[in-house]
């Protein structure tokens, strides 16, 4: 599921700021205030993890612009100083080529969560573990794998998958959307399916799920999503920088917020504010950084 945001996070609490500090390097440090320019692609991921940082910097005092923008051209904002960071930069492989084009105009600063995982999935009650094992319960499924969009790369995969396995079930093609409703409506009747699916999403928040596993490594290993700065940011915004090197969070931390963002009309900002604000402890461990 995508959601679209494109917003300035303005400065909210100025009163926040009296007396506030910055641990760096150990030692307290004054902020400054400063507009932090982030930019994101439209991944229900990503639009949660940039408008938690969002809020956080927000929290320090800071003015964050958040822009929406390709893939290609996050990166390429990110290149020309039009951006000043993003934290949705998957690697080691999907923006590969990206980074690979502008690695010498920015600075990576690690992954901020681990874990990222593509897959078929099933309910946690569903009597099957195993990719290998679908074609002697084909018939629990109606013989076949719930997809997602047909120009995806997790489908590309999965065709792999079928072709690995010699599967007889058929991969049906759809949309996140789809297929998010067809697992809801299993569930309700705890009927068997299973889904092509991708952590972090935010419907491992709400069901009891299992990836089956893929003794023949089709869907390949775990990636994690990074930081990526543009070069001089850190000299241009040290408080700032400081909070982006030090944000780092779980999968399941990521779910909560994702799952927030799926409730009809609700806005991702307000919903990374609530989140921030009832997880201080994770918080403060970015700030103390």
């Amino acid at each position: 599921m995508k959601t679209r945001i494109n917003r300035s996070v303005r400065l909210a609490t100025l009163g926040l700021m009296t007396g506030s500090a910055l641990l760096a390097g150990g030692v307290a440090q004054a902020q400054e205030q400063g507009t932090v320019n982030l930019a994101y692609v439209e991944w229900s991921s990503e639009v949660a993890s940039t408008n938690v940082i969002a809020a956080v910097l927000e929290q320090e005092g800071y003015e964050v612009n958040m822009t929406s923008l390709s893939a290609a051209a996050m990166f390429q904002a990110l290149s020309t100083g039009d951006a000043d960071a993003i934290v949705a930069a998957w690697l080691p492989t999907t923006h590969a080529d990206y980074m690979e084009r502008i690695e010498g105009d920015v600075k990576d600063l690690g992954p901020n969560l681990d874990g990222t995982k593509l897959g078929l999935v099933v309910p946690e009650y569903t009597d099957v573990d195993s990719i290998a094992d679908l074609n002697d319960n084909a018939e629990l499924f109606d013989n076949e794998i719930i997809g997602i969009d047909p120009g995806a790369g997790l489908m590309s995969l999965t065709e792999k998958v079928v072709d690995t396995y010699d599967l007889d079930l058929n991969l049906r093609s759809g949309s996140g959307a789809t297929m998010t409703a067809a697992l809801d409506s299993a569930i309700n009747n705890e009927e068997d399916i299973v889904v092509t699916s991708w952590t972090p999403h935010w419907m491992f928040a709400r069901w009891d799920l299992k990836y089956l596993d893929d003794p023949e490594e089709v869907y390949g290993g775990a990636e994690q999503i990074h930081t990526v700065v543009r070069n001089g940011f850190e000299d241009d915004m040290p408080g700032a920088y400081a909070i982006l090197d030090a944000f780092e969070w779980t999968p399941e931390q990521m779910g909560e917020v994702m799952l927030m963002n799926q409730e009809d009309g609700s806005d991702p900002y307000e919903n990374a504010k609530q989140w921030v604000e009832e997880n201080q402890d994770v918080v403060e461990q970015w700030l103390d950084s």
